[in-house]
């Protein structure tokens, strides 16, 4: 139901209305309901809480009222996965953004649209480069000036936004500010805030390899050229989860979780100060799905879900390969950087016995040499990748000539049996 209430339902959707004997909706859709037989049933704050309160009204014919397209940052996705498939039916509405990009001119499929109700603001730091166009939905009316805070932090302050307040209703109130004026300014639930950004703020580059002043660091970073390099390797594929074992700044990880928007890391990190400065670093660049677990390996990983890919950037040692061998699932992907003889020496004895590809990386930068400008070397980097891990049983299946593969993936899969799962 949209700001418009009853009048903007289709037939459809007002049979369903008529015919529930409970109207579950926050207070705001409830006024617009008008007069009807149905109990009437306040959804709480938060929103958690009403699940268990649907849940008991199982065997009623219950309404839930919530704004425009409820799968689109909205309340059907996760009331769908505490129903069977026939217990529920969607009748949606126009979209807010649908109805923001109406108003605006601006093409939908070309605007990124972001749901900001409960996730920080530096969800946006990946999109803020000038010209970017943005649809925003946020909390309440307060958020729109800590929006603009925000912005004018990252030094996109310039940046114009468009704040629509209770679209396609009576309420309906549009006007137009920069990020860094809203001092002072009240505005109403429910709001979508077009962005148009501007400004000099830094920009996050969409290639891997990006600058290291991005991360904060103690010095444990892989650097901007390895760390292209390392990702590249990495490969990552869509609803993969990677290991990164030794996080120091976090670098590899966040950089991966760039990468896509459904694949996953955990990052297992000895010192409990590096793991916060981690925790920190995927903040400031607006990545989630990131778990960050103190402790060494490979103790710290027997408990944790398994990975499709790993990377050891810190902590590289025969036992813990060993230990690899026989925790991975069967088929995950396995890199490794070396930087010290030792290092390198369990690197060419674990390629000999996994097989995999070895590369030599050997970096030099300009830099001042008297009056003039030379060559420095940094230390020769050796990469390990290996494509497909196999454990001791699939070894020995290989082995005696039999057939057989272990071990199951952690991403989604479907099946093409036509009764499903």
């Amino acid at each position: 139901m949209g700001e418009d209430g009853l009048d903007g339902l289709t037939p459809t959707a007002r049979a369903a209305l008529d015919a529930a004997e409970v109207i579950m909706a926050p207070p705001r859709h409830l006024s617009l309901v008008g007069e009807t037989h149905a109990k009437m049933q306040e959804w709480p704050v938060p929103f958690a809480d009403g699940i268990p309160q649907l849940l008991a009204l199982r065997g009623q014919t219950v309404v839930v009222l919530a704004s425009g397209d409820p799968f689109w940052f909205g309340a059907g996705t996760t009331l769908s996965r505490q129903l069977d498939t026939d217990e529920w039916q969607c009748f949606p509405g126009p979209s807010v953004f649908s109805m923001a990009a109406n108003r605006m001119g601006w093409p939908l499929e070309a605007t990124p649209c972001l749901g900001l109700h409960a996730t920080p603001f530096t969800r946006l730091r990946p999109h803020l480069a000038p010209g970017t166009r943005l649809f925003l939905t946020v909390r309440d009316g307060d958020a729109v000036a800590k929006l603009g805070q925000y912005l004018t932090d990252e030094g996109f302050g310039a940046s114009t936004l468009t704040v629509m307040e209770a679209l396609g209703g009576p309420r309906e109130r549009i006007t137009t500010h920069r990020a860094d004026s809203l001092s002072g300014e009240r505005f109403a639930h429910p709001i979508c805030v077009a962005c148009e950004i501007a400004g000099d703020g830094a920009v996050l580059a969409h290639a891997s390899g990006r600058s290291d002043d991005w991360f904060d660091h103690d010095g444990q970073i892989t650097k901007r050229p390895i760390r292209a390099m390392t990702l590249s390797a990495l490969a990552p594929r869509p609803f993969e989860h990677l290991w990164d074992i030794g996080g120091g700044s976090g670098s590899v990880a966040i950089e991966w979780l760039l990468s896509h928007n459904s694949v996953q890391a955990t990052c297992i990190e000895a010192n409990a100060e590096r793991a916060a400065r981690i925790t920190a670093n995927a903040a400031k660049l607006g990545v989630d799905r990131l778990t960050v677990v103190t402790g060494k390996a490979p103790d710290a990983l027997k408990d944790l879900p398994k990975p499709d890919v790993v990377f050891i950037g810190g902590g590289l040692s025969e036992a813990l390969l060993t230990e690899l061998e026989t925790l991975l699932d069967s088929g995950t992907r396995l890199v490794a950087n070396a930087v010290t003889l030792e290092s390198e020496t369990v690197l060419l004895q674990a390629q000999a016995r996994l097989g995999g590809d070895l590369l030599r990386l050997e970096l030099s930068r300009a830099e001042p040499l008297g009056p003039k400008r030379g060559w420095k070397a940094s230390y020769p980097i050796v990469r390990s990748l290996v494509d497909r891990i196999k454990n001791p049983v699939e070894q020995w299946n290989a082995a005696s000539g039999k057939r057989g593969h272990i071990g199951k993936r952690n991403r989604p899969t479907t099946s093409p049996s036509p009764f499903g799962r």
